[in-house]
């Protein structure tokens, strides 16, 4: 009797590469379309507890009533985001998370952040498939404005990612990054 083939969504989890080939890819985009049904009343809600309460289903985890998220917020899976407790999420950021986000207590994340753990390979070859990375930010960090932070990186404990910042490499606690790639400007 053959084994079932793991999961596409717990061989993400785990950090593999998906190939645009693989038979479960489809369930990608199904996926995606089914969590796009609770983003678009959830991203017309003005009601907090309301937009708590969708988000709570989108990542499938609850979301703690100290939580505050200014919609619009764009996400394609949702299912492999964790978000602490005191975090607050201002408006127009897009979190693509087939790779893992987990938000820790108290982290800021200001208006337009974008949060990519997926890309894909640099070989043209292989373009077309999915890579992925968790991305972790770690208790009372600040996302600045408009910045990304790209698969597989950390964000440390009260670090500063400034705005415009394009993050590709984990950043230390206690400490400020910004520019392109984001460098370590100062300790705090």
């Amino acid at each position: 009797m053959a084994i079932p083939e793991k999961d596409i969504f717990e061989r993400l989890k785990d950090g593999e590469t998906i190939s645009s080939g693989d038979p479960q890819a489809y369930r990608l985009r199904e996926a995606s379309y089914a969590t796009k049904e609770l983003l678009i009343p959830m991203n017309n809600s003005v009601d907090p507890a309301e937009i708590r309460e969708l988000l709570s289903r989108i990542t499938a985890n609850e979301i703690d009533e100290s939580v505050t998220v200014f919609t619009p917020l764009y996400i394609n899976y949702g299912k492999h985001t964790k978000i602490g407790k005191n975090v607050f999420i201002n408006f127009d950021c897009a979190f693509l998370d087939l790779g893992g986000i987990t938000i820790e207590d108290n982290v800021l994340i200001a208006p337009k952040v974008s949060l990519l753990s997926e890309g894909h390979p640099i070989t043209p070859a292989d373009r077309q498939s999915l890579m992925v990375g968790h991305i972790h930010i770690k208790k009372n960090a600040w996302i600045g404005a408009n910045a990304t932070i790209l698969p597989g990186v950390t964000v440390g404990e009260n670090a500063i990612v400034a705005a415009g910042a394009v993050v590709s490499k984990d950043v230390p606690d206690n400490t400020v990054v910004g520019g392109i790639p984001a460098k370590i400007i100062k300790s705090i």
